[in-house]
């Protein structure tokens, strides 16, 4: 292998870190670090930090890099996302997804799912189903454990802020599954995925012109760790003493991520350690091993190890995307000038209406002895004449204030406001006369932000591939734990089987915000209403949360429904009159008048009112 060795060499590898770090410090008029710093503080409403204002006061601001922010997040990140996996050249019609169907609700009903799948002979497609179906509802469990509604909803934050949300997915072989290896329960089965957001300052990638990620040729991952710790990783990994006593403590801080990254307590001891991903390919080019190696700078920590998957476990969201860069570009950077001049216009307004109301006091010490307070009902004691009286206290009259300041302000709010997307019917500041009309307003400030919504849910799709990647590569034979409608069960699997399959990932996306939710109640209304659907498929379509303990309603329903009411030989007797004839009988003799009246009663009314008829003697002969 052709320079293997400098592929995970220190020196090479701290060589690639230091030209990523020039190439994002070029970046932007301030470079990604200092820049990625103040849009920070402006999102959170430190917007007043570095500014040399002296004694004015108060610095009003009104945030409106948060609101736009915090309602574009809320908007592309708010809805249920699931996946749906599929293997490229397998079949996947409508009889073998039904037969898939069939044979997982076999599988979920046997009393021991392996033996039962390894006595099956089924069919390699449909197989093949069942093992995608298992992992679509397997996903959704792993998101659970791993919080991933959290994790993107942070990634999301990420990008807005600083351009680029990364998130990183590694193998923990410190996990507890809970599941065993073999029935005596003294195997444990251990070693799970694990997920990170990072800050895109600390991720460096080979080849910053390119975006895509699986095609660079290598990612590079900055931490900062404790000296110690690194110190027992390396002696886990069989480092010599003399690989371990060349750790030292670095202050190499000016590139990490955020505002506080500066502020490393001196005793902290913490060194910048670079974990190294790159493929190693053969010597005719066709094929790759994916490869990692971890090293601080003169010491390599874990030498190069073999990731055994095929994909960078690294996805990305670019909030905007500049041409032939891999960095995205923040909307923040770009909003930043606006919300200076509102904050400067605000407090120039503001600073006018308090001196107009509190104007300058002019006190003549040489008359006015005593310190002056403007305390409300102050006596002040005045030596001299009465002009010196008049003359002794006056006030500086500021010039008058122009209500421009005021339209100035509204004006630029709204129109930053409008221009990002966030108008008032977006952000809810309407009044609800008009139910659709706001709705439609709604939906037509939302439309620009589809292409950011397609990037995000490609991202999705990214970590999804990535996850179905390490569980075809890393599970082995374990038990996949499902949570569906019929309650928790295990299904069988096998990665090794799959490795060489091409899995896709789609991102089904279901209804988000409060407006979607009440047309979703509304559309089911008036499918029940029409007895388009039954009871049942109501409740299951229902807005999740709608309805507590919905699977144990669906269950009672159910068995309600499949119970056959007793039968009884007078459970439906023929109605009668009194006398005993039957009703239908005793209506054939009644007028045509008197039967259209009585057709809209009920049976106990007509034999009622056909008693009473048959004793006045109505009847008709």
């Amino acid at each position: 292998m052709r320079n293997n060795k400098k592929w995970d060499s220190p020196a090479r590898i701290f060589d690639e870190y230091k030209r990523g770090k020039d190439f994002k410090g070029s970046m932007t008029e301030r470079g990604m670090y200092e820049q990625n710093r103040i849009n920070e503080r402006f999102y959170i409403g430190d917007q007043w930090s570095g500014a040399n204002c002296g004694d004015e006061k108060p610095l009003v601001r009104y945030n409106v890099i948060k609101r736009i922010g915090d309602y574009k997040m809320a908007m592309i990140g708010s809805a249920d996302v699931a996946v749906n996996y599929s293997a490229e050249g397998v079949p996947n019609t409508k009889t073998i997804r039904e037969n898939v169907q069939s044979r997982r609700d076999e599988i979920r009903d046997s009393e021991d799912a392996a033996t039962f799948m390894e006595q099956q002979d089924i069919p390699a497609a449909e197989m093949t189903g069942i093992v995608m179906a298992s992992m679509s509802d397997y996903f959704k469990t792993t998101a659970e454990r791993v919080k991933l509604n959290i994790i993107k909803n942070k990634a999301l934050r990420k990008a807005y802020i600083t351009g680029t949300g990364v998130l990183y997915t590694y193998w923990d072989d410190r996990v507890r599954t809970g599941l065993y290896a073999d029935a005596a329960h003294e195997s444990p089965v251990v070693g799970d995925i694990r997920c990170e957001v990072l800050d895109i300052e600390n991720v460096y990638f080979g080849d910053p012109n390119l975006d895509d990620v699986q095609e660079q040729p290598y990612i590079i991952i900055a931490q900062r760790k404790s000296v110690d710790e690194v110190k027992r990783a390396a002696r886990r990994n069989g480092r010599k003493a003399d690989v371990v006593d060349a750790i030292h403590p670095d202050n190499e801080t000016d590139y990490m991520a955020g505002n506080h990254a500066e502020k490393e307590p001196h005793d902290a001891k913490k060194v910048t350690v670079l974990t190294k991903l790159y493929k190693e390919w053969d010597n005719d080019g066709k094929n790759y091993t994916l490869k990692a190696v971890e090293a601080v700078e003169g010491a390599v920590i874990r030498p190069a190890w073999d990731m055994k998957i095929r994909l960078y476990p690294v996805a990305k969201i670019s909030w905007e995307e500049p041409a032939n860069c891999i960095y995205g570009d923040s909307e923040v950077t770009h909003l930043i000038p606006n919300q200076i001049t509102i904050n400067r216009t605000i407090v120039a307004a503001t600073q006018a209406l308090i001196r107009q109301g509190m104007p300058i006091m002019l006190v003549n010490g040489d008359v006015v002895t005593q310190p002056i307070t403007n305390d409300p009902g102050q006596v002040i004691p005045v030596y001299g004449t009465v002009e010196d009286m008049q003359n002794a206290v006056r006030y500086v009259q500021s010039p008058p204030f122009t209500p421009q300041f005021d339209n100035m302000v509204n004006s630029l709010i709204a129109n930053t406001l409008t221009q990002s997307g966030a108008n008032d019917a977006a952000l809810g500041d309407m009044r609800p006369d008009n139910t659709s009309a706001i709705i439609a307003v709604r939906e037509a400030a939302t439309m620009p932000m589809q292409l950011l919504q397609n990037r995000f849910y490609s991202f999705i799709e990214d970590v999804a591939r990535i996850w179905a990647e390490f569980w075809v590569s890393m599970y082995g034979k374990r038990m996949l734990k499902i949570e569906d409608e019929n309650g928790e069960w295990y299904t069988p699997f096998d990665g090794d089987k799959y490795k060489d399959l091409i899995i896709s990932a789609r991102v089904d996306v279901g209804a988000a915000g409060l407006w979607s939710e009440i047309q979703s109640r509304q559309t089911l209304d008036n499918m029940l209403q029409a007895e388009i659907i039954d009871p049942i498929q109501y409740l299951q379509r229902l807005p999740k949360g709608s309805v507590p303990d919905l699977g144990g309603l669906l269950r009672d329903y159910q068995q309600r429904a499949q119970t056959p009411a007793p039968a009884s030989p007078e459970s439906n007797p023929t109605p009668t009159t009194d006398n005993g004839t039957t009703i239908e009988g005793t209506l054939a003799q009644l007028s045509p008048e008197y039967q259209a009246a009585m057709a809209k009663m009920s049976p106990e009314q007509k034999s009622q009112v056909l008693s009473r008829l048959q004793g006045m003697g109505q009847f008709t002969r």
